[in-house]
Protein backbone atom coordinates (compact mmCIF):
# COMPACT_ATOMS: atom_id res chain seq x y z
CA UNK A 1 0.00 0.00 0.00
CA UNK A 2 2.77 2.41 0.98
CA UNK A 3 4.79 1.62 -2.15
CA UNK A 4 1.72 2.13 -4.35
CA UNK A 5 1.20 5.53 -2.76
CA UNK A 6 4.88 6.34 -3.31
CA UNK A 7 4.78 5.32 -6.98
CA UNK A 8 1.64 7.39 -7.54
CA UNK A 9 3.30 10.40 -5.90
CA UNK A 10 6.41 9.99 -8.05
CA UNK A 11 4.29 9.87 -11.21
CA UNK A 12 2.37 12.96 -10.14
CA UNK A 13 5.52 14.93 -9.34
CA UNK A 14 7.30 13.92 -12.55
CA UNK A 15 4.31 15.01 -14.61
CA UNK A 16 3.26 18.25 -12.95
CA UNK A 17 6.05 19.62 -10.71
CA UNK A 18 8.17 22.16 -12.63
CA UNK A 19 11.65 23.47 -11.87
CA UNK A 20 11.86 25.52 -8.62
CA UNK A 21 12.81 28.61 -10.60
CA UNK A 22 9.37 28.51 -12.21
CA UNK A 23 7.86 28.98 -8.75
CA UNK A 24 10.01 32.10 -8.31
CA UNK A 25 8.66 33.53 -11.55
CA UNK A 26 5.06 32.64 -10.70
CA UNK A 27 5.34 34.17 -7.22
CA UNK A 28 6.88 37.30 -8.73
CA UNK A 29 3.94 37.64 -11.10
CA UNK A 30 1.42 37.08 -8.29
CA UNK A 31 3.05 39.71 -6.06
CA UNK A 32 3.40 42.06 -9.03
CA UNK A 33 -0.31 41.87 -9.84
CA UNK A 34 -1.46 41.85 -6.22
CA UNK A 35 0.65 44.84 -5.18
CA UNK A 36 -0.93 47.22 -7.70
CA UNK A 37 -4.44 47.29 -6.20
CA UNK A 38 -3.03 46.98 -2.68
CA UNK A 39 -0.78 50.04 -3.03
CA UNK A 40 -2.64 51.98 -5.70
CA UNK A 41 0.45 52.11 -7.91
CA UNK A 42 0.83 51.29 -11.58
CA UNK A 43 2.82 48.65 -13.49
CA UNK A 44 5.82 50.93 -14.08
CA UNK A 45 6.05 51.63 -10.36
CA UNK A 46 6.03 47.89 -9.69
CA UNK A 47 8.84 47.39 -12.21
CA UNK A 48 10.92 50.06 -10.44
CA UNK A 49 10.29 48.48 -7.03
CA UNK A 50 11.17 45.04 -8.39
CA UNK A 51 14.41 46.25 -9.93
CA UNK A 52 15.58 48.31 -6.96
CA UNK A 53 14.51 45.68 -4.44
CA UNK A 54 16.57 42.94 -6.07
CA UNK A 55 19.82 44.74 -5.24
CA UNK A 56 18.83 44.89 -1.59
CA UNK A 57 19.33 41.11 -1.45
CA UNK A 58 23.00 41.21 -2.47
CA UNK A 59 24.36 40.95 1.09
CA UNK A 60 22.05 38.05 1.94
CA UNK A 61 22.85 36.35 -1.38
CA UNK A 62 26.58 36.54 -0.66
CA UNK A 63 26.02 35.07 2.80
CA UNK A 64 24.16 32.12 1.26
CA UNK A 65 26.87 31.67 -1.37
CA UNK A 66 29.56 31.53 1.30
CA UNK A 67 27.56 28.98 3.30
CA UNK A 68 27.45 26.78 0.19
CA UNK A 69 31.07 27.34 -0.88
CA UNK A 70 32.64 26.83 2.54
CA UNK A 71 30.39 23.88 3.30
CA UNK A 72 31.25 22.29 -0.04
CA UNK A 73 34.98 22.85 0.48
CA UNK A 74 34.81 21.14 3.86
CA UNK A 75 32.71 18.27 2.49
CA UNK A 76 35.26 17.51 -0.25
CA UNK A 77 38.28 17.64 2.07
CA UNK A 78 40.36 14.42 2.04
CA UNK A 79 39.63 13.63 5.69
CA UNK A 80 35.86 13.82 5.05
CA UNK A 81 36.18 11.71 1.89
CA UNK A 82 37.97 8.97 3.83
CA UNK A 83 35.29 9.08 6.50
CA UNK A 84 32.53 8.76 3.91
CA UNK A 85 34.24 5.76 2.34
CA UNK A 86 34.30 4.03 5.74
CA UNK A 87 30.64 4.83 6.37
CA UNK A 88 29.75 3.56 2.88
CA UNK A 89 31.25 0.18 3.79
CA UNK A 90 28.86 -0.30 6.73
CA UNK A 91 25.52 -1.10 5.00
CA UNK A 92 25.08 -4.65 3.70
CA UNK A 93 21.48 -4.37 2.50
CA UNK A 94 19.54 -1.70 0.57
CA UNK A 95 17.46 -0.91 3.67
CA UNK A 96 20.58 -0.28 5.75
CA UNK A 97 22.00 1.87 2.95
CA UNK A 98 18.92 4.10 2.84
CA UNK A 99 18.77 4.46 6.64
CA UNK A 100 22.46 5.37 6.96
CA UNK A 101 22.30 7.83 4.08
CA UNK A 102 19.24 9.50 5.56
CA UNK A 103 20.75 9.80 9.05
CA UNK A 104 24.03 11.24 7.75
CA UNK A 105 22.19 13.66 5.47
CA UNK A 106 19.92 14.88 8.28
CA UNK A 107 22.78 15.41 10.74
CA UNK A 108 25.10 17.16 8.29
CA UNK A 109 22.36 19.40 6.88
CA UNK A 110 21.43 20.38 10.44
CA UNK A 111 25.05 21.40 11.02
CA UNK A 112 25.42 23.27 7.73
CA UNK A 113 23.18 22.95 4.69
CA UNK A 114 26.06 23.57 2.26
CA UNK A 115 28.06 20.82 3.97
CA UNK A 116 25.13 18.40 4.05
CA UNK A 117 24.22 19.09 0.43
CA UNK A 118 27.56 17.71 -0.78
CA UNK A 119 28.16 15.07 1.89
CA UNK A 120 24.81 13.39 1.26
CA UNK A 121 25.40 13.14 -2.48
CA UNK A 122 28.98 11.87 -2.09
CA UNK A 123 27.90 9.25 0.44
CA UNK A 124 25.07 8.07 -1.81
CA UNK A 125 27.50 7.59 -4.69
CA UNK A 126 29.99 5.71 -2.54
CA UNK A 127 27.27 3.38 -1.28
CA UNK A 128 25.92 2.85 -4.80
CA UNK A 129 29.40 1.76 -5.90
CA UNK A 130 29.73 -0.73 -3.06
CA UNK A 131 26.10 -1.92 -3.00
CA UNK A 132 24.67 -2.11 -6.56
CA UNK A 133 21.41 -3.65 -5.32
CA UNK A 134 20.25 -0.37 -3.78
CA UNK A 135 17.77 1.68 -5.79
CA UNK A 136 19.85 4.55 -7.17
CA UNK A 137 16.88 6.89 -7.53
CA UNK A 138 15.87 6.49 -3.91
CA UNK A 139 19.32 6.76 -2.39
CA UNK A 140 20.01 9.99 -4.29
CA UNK A 141 16.66 11.41 -3.19
CA UNK A 142 17.42 10.31 0.37
CA UNK A 143 20.80 12.03 0.18
CA UNK A 144 19.04 15.36 -0.29
CA UNK A 145 16.27 14.62 2.21
CA UNK A 146 18.31 16.18 5.00
CA UNK A 147 17.09 19.53 3.75
CA UNK A 148 13.89 19.02 5.74
CA UNK A 149 15.80 20.06 8.89
CA UNK A 150 18.38 22.50 7.57
CA UNK A 151 16.35 25.57 8.49
CA UNK A 152 15.95 24.24 12.02
CA UNK A 153 19.72 23.82 12.22
CA UNK A 154 22.83 25.90 12.72
CA UNK A 155 22.72 27.48 9.24
CA UNK A 156 19.02 28.36 9.15
CA UNK A 157 18.86 31.80 7.54
CA UNK A 158 15.78 33.16 9.33
CA UNK A 159 16.75 32.26 12.94
CA UNK A 160 20.29 33.52 12.32
CA UNK A 161 19.02 36.75 10.77
CA UNK A 162 16.63 37.24 13.69
CA UNK A 163 19.54 36.81 16.09
CA UNK A 164 21.30 39.82 14.56
CA UNK A 165 19.09 42.88 14.70
CA UNK A 166 20.03 45.57 12.19
CA UNK A 167 18.31 48.13 10.00
CA UNK A 168 17.77 45.70 7.12
CA UNK A 169 15.88 43.30 9.39
CA UNK A 170 13.70 46.12 10.70
CA UNK A 171 12.99 47.17 7.14
CA UNK A 172 12.11 43.67 5.92
CA UNK A 173 9.78 43.07 8.87
CA UNK A 174 8.25 46.55 8.56
CA UNK A 175 9.37 47.37 12.09
CA UNK A 176 7.52 44.43 13.67
CA UNK A 177 10.81 43.04 15.00
CA UNK A 178 12.31 45.52 17.45
CA UNK A 179 14.82 43.34 19.27
CA UNK A 180 17.07 40.41 18.43
CA UNK A 181 15.75 36.90 19.03
CA UNK A 182 18.57 34.71 20.42
CA UNK A 183 19.13 31.27 18.94
CA UNK A 184 18.30 29.79 22.35
CA UNK A 185 14.70 30.74 21.57
CA UNK A 186 14.77 29.31 18.03
CA UNK A 187 17.40 26.75 17.01
CA UNK A 188 18.11 25.50 20.54
CA UNK A 189 14.58 25.79 21.87
CA UNK A 190 13.24 22.56 23.33
CA UNK A 191 10.37 22.22 20.85
CA UNK A 192 12.74 22.64 17.90
CA UNK A 193 15.16 20.05 19.26
CA UNK A 194 12.33 17.57 19.88
CA UNK A 195 11.02 18.02 16.33
CA UNK A 196 14.49 17.51 14.84
CA UNK A 197 15.07 14.36 16.92
CA UNK A 198 11.68 13.00 15.89
CA UNK A 199 12.51 13.58 12.23
CA UNK A 200 15.90 11.92 12.75
CA UNK A 201 14.10 8.77 13.93
CA UNK A 202 11.03 8.74 11.68
CA UNK A 203 12.42 9.96 8.37
CA UNK A 204 15.01 7.18 7.81
CA UNK A 205 12.29 4.59 8.48
CA UNK A 206 9.96 6.23 5.97
CA UNK A 207 12.70 6.41 3.34
CA UNK A 208 13.59 2.75 3.90
CA UNK A 209 9.94 1.74 3.48
CA UNK A 210 9.95 3.45 0.09
CA UNK A 211 12.59 1.12 -1.35
CA UNK A 212 11.07 -0.83 -4.26
CA UNK A 213 11.09 -4.58 -4.61
CA UNK A 214 14.14 -6.18 -6.29
CA UNK A 215 12.35 -6.52 -9.64
CA UNK A 216 11.45 -2.81 -9.63
CA UNK A 217 14.81 -1.57 -8.37
CA UNK A 218 16.73 0.75 -10.68
CA UNK A 219 20.44 0.18 -10.16
CA UNK A 220 23.45 1.84 -11.71
CA UNK A 221 26.65 0.27 -12.98
CA UNK A 222 29.33 1.05 -10.35
CA UNK A 223 31.83 1.60 -13.16
CA UNK A 224 29.92 4.73 -14.18
CA UNK A 225 30.76 6.27 -10.81
CA UNK A 226 34.47 5.46 -10.76
CA UNK A 227 35.59 8.57 -12.64
CA UNK A 228 34.23 10.86 -9.91
CA UNK A 229 37.16 10.19 -7.60
CA UNK A 230 39.94 10.26 -10.19
CA UNK A 231 42.22 13.23 -9.62
CA UNK A 232 45.12 13.97 -11.89
CA UNK A 233 48.16 15.04 -9.92
CA UNK A 234 49.94 17.82 -11.78
CA UNK A 235 53.34 18.78 -10.44
CA UNK A 236 53.78 22.58 -10.39
CA UNK A 237 56.46 23.61 -12.86
CA UNK A 238 56.42 27.42 -12.69
CA UNK A 239 56.69 29.87 -9.78
CA UNK A 240 53.07 30.91 -10.34
CA UNK A 241 51.84 27.30 -10.20
CA UNK A 242 53.92 26.62 -7.10
CA UNK A 243 52.29 29.58 -5.34
CA UNK A 244 48.83 28.44 -6.47
CA UNK A 245 49.47 24.96 -5.01
CA UNK A 246 51.30 26.19 -1.93
CA UNK A 247 50.08 24.57 1.28
CA UNK A 248 51.85 27.26 3.29
CA UNK A 249 49.66 30.05 1.90
CA UNK A 250 46.53 27.98 2.51
CA UNK A 251 47.63 27.23 6.08
CA UNK A 252 48.32 30.91 6.78
CA UNK A 253 44.93 32.13 5.59
CA UNK A 254 43.24 29.19 7.30
CA UNK A 255 45.01 29.98 10.58
CA UNK A 256 43.89 33.62 10.35
CA UNK A 257 40.30 32.45 9.89
CA UNK A 258 40.50 30.08 12.87
CA UNK A 259 41.96 32.81 15.10
CA UNK A 260 39.11 35.13 14.12
CA UNK A 261 36.53 32.44 14.89
CA UNK A 262 38.17 31.77 18.26
CA UNK A 263 38.06 35.43 19.27
CA UNK A 264 34.50 35.79 17.97
CA UNK A 265 33.17 33.03 20.20
CA UNK A 266 35.40 34.09 23.11
CA UNK A 267 33.82 37.54 22.97
CA UNK A 268 30.23 36.70 22.00
CA UNK A 269 29.77 33.19 23.33
CA UNK A 270 27.88 30.71 21.15
CA UNK A 271 25.92 33.54 19.53
CA UNK A 272 25.63 32.47 15.91
CA UNK A 273 24.70 34.76 13.04
CA UNK A 274 24.75 34.54 9.27
CA UNK A 275 28.17 36.15 8.96
CA UNK A 276 29.98 33.70 11.26
CA UNK A 277 28.18 30.67 9.78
Amino acid sequence: MFKKFTNASVTLVQRYLPDPFIFCIILTIIVFLGAMPATGQGPLDMVKHWGSGAWGLLAFSMQMVLVLVTGSAFATAPIISKGLQKIASIPKTPTQAIVITSVVSLITCWINWGFGLIVGALLAKEIAKKLPTVDYRLIIATAYSGFVVWHAGLSGSIPLAMATLDESLKKVTAGSVTEAVPITDTIFSMYNIIICLAILVIFPIVCAKMHPSPEDTVSIDPKLLEDDNIRSEVKPSTPAEKMEHSRLLSLIIGAIGLVYIFFFFAKNGFNLNLNIV
